[in-house]
């Protein structure tokens, strides 16, 4: 199975993570990162706040992949520029990996690739990664400084 997970993955924690290893798992066909251009990480802010340049973020995300592959998969990692990216009309793929936040966007996804005549993606829900205080860990968090990457407090 050749699967895909994208994002904006910036600044990286292991909720990410978690997303990562997911895909790995399941992705004996190659695993393929979608990850945002700097553009658009820009636009889909539900709160504004910095990110990372894309080629840091890239690193990032590889040095990450390389770390959790335990299955020595295939996998790659490719800009997006817009909500789609490319899981609409890769044929290629068969499944995503998704977070509960972003399970219905895949509806979306699937009707667009049923009007190329494609199959639809299997859907792989990761759940959240929670942090010490038992919220979920998220970038916005971090970046705000109330929690590290592994989800410690820091206030």
């Amino acid at each position: 199975m050749r699967v895909v997970v994208a994002g904006t993955f910036g600044p990286l924690h292991d909720g990410h993570r978690a997303l990562f290893e997911r895909a790995l798992e399941a992705g004996d066909g190659g695993v393929v990162v979608g990850l945002t251009s700097d553009e658009l990480a820009a636009r889909t802010r539900r709160e504004p706040r910095p990110v990372p340049p894309f080629e840091e973020r890239r690193r990032a995300v590889e040095a990450a992949l390389e770390t959790l592959d335990e299955w020595d998969r295939d996998a790659e990692v490719r800009k997006i520029d817009d909500e789609f990216g490319f899981a609409d009309d890769d044929p290629s793929l068969d499944a995503v990996v998704v977070s509960p936040e972003t399970d219905e966007e895949v509806a979306e996804i699937n009707e667009r690739r049923r009007e190329r005549g494609l199959e639809p993606l299997e859907t792989i829900v990761a759940p959240y990664v929670l942090a010490e205080d038992g919220e979920r860990i998220s970038s916005t968090r971090i970046v705000r400084g109330k929690i590290d990457e592994h989800g410690r407090a820091l206030e």
